[in-house]
């Protein structure tokens, strides 16, 4: 099995697919071999991604949190919601550590786009490294009034490994913190949910075993994916934590690092 994280890693620096990664990632599915997308993104930002690529298996979504089935457009599991109490207390204790970040709350329902549901909700002046084109602008009562599968938290002119070192030490033990962006970004999960899991999930119902797996990725929020795996890549553009955990790094995603290794098989 090959999972890749998207941004940074399968996408190259202008957030595009390029045709020798399209090409070798079809002939990876051609063979047999399941290929399953293992990213921050939440399941209505995969179809962008799986469609040139012609996947339609599962996806780990939300950095574990979610198990998505791209061709049926289904949400088969959701791991360790994040409950409105939980969410209240973390803010609480980010806005003594942390002064001035603005939240951000991730929820799924039963398909990637649940008109039921209001999928992304954030607080004025949320600041979104990925543009500010998208969610629902809510009080910040309402962004922490139902369960999440992730709280975002930006905060303008910090950077995330600073946020990070900061958040962990008024919450560690109870959340998990990651970022898979250092723009003044980071994400707080359930403890215990990671891309590793997830993969872990997918790895089990596809009757694969963790040492015939390859990994790839960039950010924090790879490394127990890429310590999990049999075979862990990073990506030389990756962060410094990644590079240490790999057991192999690659060309940067600006030169089809993941194409480079992957075309040893395929």
């Amino acid at each position: 099995m090959i999972a890749s994280d998207v941004d940074g890693t399968l996408l190259g620096p202008l957030e595009v697919l390029s045709e020798r990664t399209i090409g070798v990632v079809r002939r990876v599915a051609a063979a047999g071999v399941p290929f399953v997308l293992a990213s921050g993104r939440p399941p209505r930002w995969i179809a962008p991604i799986a469609n040139p690529l012609d996947l339609t298996g599962y996806a780990v979504c939300a950095n574990g949190a979610v198990l998505y089935e791209i061709g049926t457009d289904r949400i088969v599991a959701v791991h360790g919601l994040l409950e409105p109490q939980l969410l209240h207390d973390a803010v609480s204790a980010l806005d003594h550590a942390l002064p001035g970040c603005r939240y951000a709350a991730e929820r799924v329902g039963e398909s990637a786009l649940d008109p039921e549901m209001r999928n992304f909700v954030i607080e004025p002046d949320y600041h979104n490294p990925w543009g500010n084109h998208e969610g629902t602008e809510a009080p910040r009562a309402e962004v922490l009034g139902h369960p999440a599968i992730k709280l975002l938290i930006s905060r303008r002119g910090m950077n995330s490994d600073e946020m990070a070192r900061a958040a962990r030490e008024v919450l560690d033990g109870a959340v998990d913190i990651t970022y898979s962006t250092n723009t003044g970004l980071i994400e707080v999960a359930a403890r215990g949910i990671t891309k590793a899991t997830g993969l872990a999930e997918v790895a089990d119902r596809l009757g694969v075993p963790a040492e015939r797996v390859i990994a790839f990725g960039d950010m924090p929020n790879d490394v127990e994916m890429l310590g999990w795996a049999g075979h862990g890549v990073a990506m030389a553009n990756g962060h410094r934590y990644v590079l240490d955990a790999a057991d192999e790094v690659t060309a940067p995603n600006s030169e089809d690092g993941v194409a480079q290794v992957l075309e040893r098989w395929f």
